[in-house]
């Protein structure tokens, strides 16, 4: 769900873009004020620490301001923001070279995903576990992930788009983001029920 509609309306949102889009500075302000912190949160997962997103959440705007005019209302704009936000960021992670696991994007069982179903979380007992503990483990787990992985998760479990969304920004199939998200979440599942182990033993 986009929140930024939810905050002024659709109809609100669709008129202040194409005032933006005619140079409208008061507007492009007010789009940039509305997508701010979720975009900033976005950045912040994918790079990993404050000031990379800060450069990430910078450059995504200034390159909305320089393109906005070629957004053409086909698709949803908080979609084009997050794709343009996802390049950006992952552009950012190569350029500094974090050393983040490299996987093939080339998955052969992706036709077969269709039919099946993404795993669920794990149940847990949060009064039996320390949920600092379980968040600094969360988040470690999730600086793990390979990128193409990571990134599909952070869309869809933390950012809640839906598989389409998600599909749009990553410019992939709906099929491949759901093996690439049973993937992940099958990682962290593994990662997190040995704190869930641990915890309930003391």
């Amino acid at each position: 769900m986009n929140l930024a509609i939810l905050e002024i309306g659709q109809e609100q949102e669709v008129q202040i873009i194409k005032n933006a889009q005619i140079g409208d500075h008061a507007a492009l302000s007010q789009l940039i004020s509305l997508y701010t912190s979720r975009i900033y949160r976005l950045a912040l997962r994918l790079t990993g620490n404050e000031q990379d997103a800060e450069d990430v959440l910078q450059e995504t705007f200034l390159i909305m301001i320089k393109k906005i005019k070629q957004f053409q209302m086909k698709s949803s704009f908080y979609t084009w923001m997050y794709r343009i936000a996802v390049n950006v960021g992952l552009r950012h992670l190569k350029t500094k070279r974090f050393k983040y696991q490299h996987v093939s994007i080339d998955d052969p069982d992706i036709e077969r995903v269709s039919s099946m179903e993404t795993q669920e979380w794990p149940a847990i007992d949060y009064d039996r576990i320390n949920r600092k503990k379980f968040r600094k483990k969360l988040d470690s787990a999730i600086e793990q992930l390979p990128e193409i992985y990571r990134t599909v998760f952070i869309l869809r479990d933390l950012h809640e788009l839906s598989t389409e969304d998600a599909a749009k920004i990553l410019n992939i199939t709906v099929s491949n983001v759901k093996i690439r998200l049973m993937r992940a979440r099958n990682f962290l599942k593994d990662h997190l029920e040995d704190l869930v182990k641990a915890e309930a033993m003391i």
